[in-house]
């Protein structure tokens, strides 16, 4: 029997993170939680993600440089990104970084759902 899918959330804000790893335990998949890119590059698992839901703006290490140290190392995880942000540069560096999906906080579970489910097809 196969495992179900493994989801790392990589999100600074802990109400956040813990709302989304809620979701995505609900949805039947498995769950990490991360409170930054560094502790999460750091602990070596990308490897072992079928995809990754990362903030961009957080301390330290951006999502957006966590997508490209990914890039960088070989590992091809889908990473689903997100962000208050609204600055048109940002996005666009975010899709050039290659996220499969970026959604604009707050975002309905719905719209987490469909890119989940998106990535993980991919």
């Amino acid at each position: 029997m196969s495992q179900s899918p493994l989801i790392a959330v990589v999100e600074d804000d802990e109400s956040l993170r813990e709302s989304v790893v809620g979701l995505v335990r609900s949805l039947g998949y498995r769950a990490s939680a991360w409170e930054s890119a560094d502790a999460f590059l750091a602990a070596g698992e990308a490897a072992a993600c079928d995809c990754i839901i990362t903030d961009i703006q957080m301390p330290g290490a951006t999502g957006i440089d966590l997508k490209l140290a990914l890039t960088e190392a070989g590992c091809a995880v889908p990473v689903i990104m997100v962000t208050a942000r609204t600055e048109a540069a940002l996005h666009e560096r975010a899709r050039a970084s290659g996220a499969v999906c970026l959604l604009k906080k707050p975002f309905a579970a719905e719209a987490l759902i469909e890119c989940l489910e998106s990535a993980l097809a991919a």
